[in-house]
């Protein structure tokens, strides 16, 4: 039968403030446990709250960048559950008067179509704290460093309808709130990580089956795998007949399979009511204004401005905004450089991309300045080098011990450009293999290839590519 899956993401964004949501004490990730919670964090008797107005600031950054309705009146809500790191007993959240209402996100699809992914609501809430489990022992510790880290959540409608479709959602998503500056986008530090909530139905039906969530995934990749095999194994539940039960799950990276936890909870069981120690949050049409005027270029912006201003292919705008530190480099690598905007994008998409991806290295600390970049691919442009040598000189640029004059000096990697230094190897190889120039006069055409080969091999590929076919062609035909 058409089974049609339906998914709806929970995204716990965390916001790029110095500080936490409801108390001063710093947000750095990384420092030993416990040394980064005050008494607001440790839920002390007799403390009190505050809120902290960059939180703010950054959800109607959020708000403005998706579409959505910014509520000048929201309310904070107590959200109550135990967790051995959860202190007070209860989360400060926000339910039914969050700050951010509807928006959508558009993501590509099959056929180079858009989709729009409508959004219920994003609201502000206080994370946990974090429990360490000791493996081979029997105890546990409690870290409360990450307790009160300000989030945004952000909740998707039902509206996706495969494991492919939810990853790209959240991709979109990432680069949005990266560009907005409201998150660094670190998903290996759970500043970006999400829930999925699953469901399996008839094509044709228009209720939605038994809802399953998946808790807590916080990798592209494990989402996609944690949807899928989700999808299979309810799709297998419904041809057997089995029931299957509203339940919260978690993702088994190493199995590749969910796991029950839980019940799933409803909202009668948090026990929701009005936070009594913070007031409604007012937010004057002022600052709305005031942060709509400072609102950075967004992603699809910035494609769309690639296409026209270097006229590059759909393809290679979408690389390259992808990730606004790459855009903002090869911006840079442009003012600077002769070379062609589609070369210069080349090389970063292709060269530079690649060694990131190969070493896990960040653009924000790459070797290979921009500076360095547009100096080499100008060496190319104006026939120094050819583009193949210009591949030694990115790896050596990459050790970052010389300069692009240094490492063509060094090497002695400059291209041969002089006619008559060229026409003195080109003949050299040309006597040494009379009987292949007799089957090349002949007709057979594909050994101009194995004269190329020979004269690169000879010159140690620095022969001018352009210039040495043209004279191989003249010299051949004599």
């Amino acid at each position: 039968m058409p089974w049609q899956p339906v998914i709806g993401l929970e995204v716990h964004v965390q916001l790029k403030t110095k500080s936490k949501i409801f108390s001063p004490a710093p947000t750095v990730f990384g420092a030993e446990p416990n040394v980064q919670a005050n008494v607001v964090d440790l839920a002390l008797p007799g403390v009190l709250p505050f809120l902290n107005d960059e939180v703010v600031n950054m959800a109607i950054k959020f708000g403005l960048g998706a579409h959505a309705t910014i509520n000048k009146r929201s309310v904070f809500a107590r959200k109550h559950y135990f967790y051995p790191d959860l202190p007070k007993g209860y989360q400060i959240s926000q339910n039914k008067f969050p700050i951010i209402s509807g928006g959508y996100i558009d993501i590509p699809v099959a056929n180079d179509k858009i989709k729009r992914v409508k959004l219920t609501r994003a609201h502000l809430e206080e994370d946990a704290g974090k429990s360490i489990h000791y493996e081979g022992e029997n105890k546990s510790g409690i870290d409360l460093n990450r307790a009160g880290m300000p989030l945004l959540e952000i909740v998707s409608e039902p509206e996706l309808r495969s494991a492919s479709e939810a990853v790209t959602f959240l991709k979109t998503l990432h680069n949005l709130v990266q560009y907005l500056d409201i998150c660094d986008g670190n998903m290996q530090e759970g500043s970006f990580r999400c829930d999925a909530n699953i469901s399996i139905r008839l094509s044709e039906e228009h209720e939605f089956g038994t809802r399953v969530e998946i808790k807590n995934i916080n990798s592209f990749k494990f989402v996609e795998q944690a949807i899928n095999y989700e999808i299979e194994r309810q799709t297998d539940c419904i041809k057997h007949s089995e029931e299957i039960v509203q339940e919260t799950r978690l993702f088994d990276s190493a199995q590749k399979v969910t796991k029950s936890m839980r019940s799933k909870e409803n909202a009668h069981d948090y026990r929701y009511f009005a936070e009594p120690d913070l007031p409604p949050l007012l937010i004057e049409q002022e600052t709305i204004d005031k942060i709509r005027h400072s609102m950075p270029e967004l992603p699809w912006d910035k494609k769309q401005r690639f296409i026209e201003q270097y006229e590059l292919s759909d393809y290679d705008a979408a690389i390259l905004t992808a990730d606004k530190n790459i855009a903002y480099y090869f911006e840079n690598v442009c003012k600077e450089t002769k070379a062609s905007n589609k070369i210069t994008a080349n090389w970063i998409a292709g060269e530079l991309m690649g060694q990131l991806n190969k070493t896990g290295a960040s653009i924000k600390n790459c070797p290979i300045s921009a500076n360095y970049m547009a100096e080499m691919l100008d060496k190319i442009a104006d026939g120094t080098i050819s583009g193949k040598i210009g591949k030694t000189v990115f790896e050596e640029l990459w050790l970052g011990k010389q300069t692009v004059a240094e490492i063509i000096s060094s090497k002695g990697l400059s291209q041969i450009s002089d006619p008559k230094e060229l026409e003195q190897v080109i003949q050299e190889i040309i006597n040494k293999f009379p009987s292949q120039v007799g089957e090349y006069k002949s007709g057979k055409d594909k050994l101009f290839g194995f004269f190329v080969g020979q004269v690169m091999q000879v010159t140690k590929g620095r022969a001018n590519p352009g210039l040495l076919q043209e004279m191989l062609k003249n010299l051949l035909s004599k």
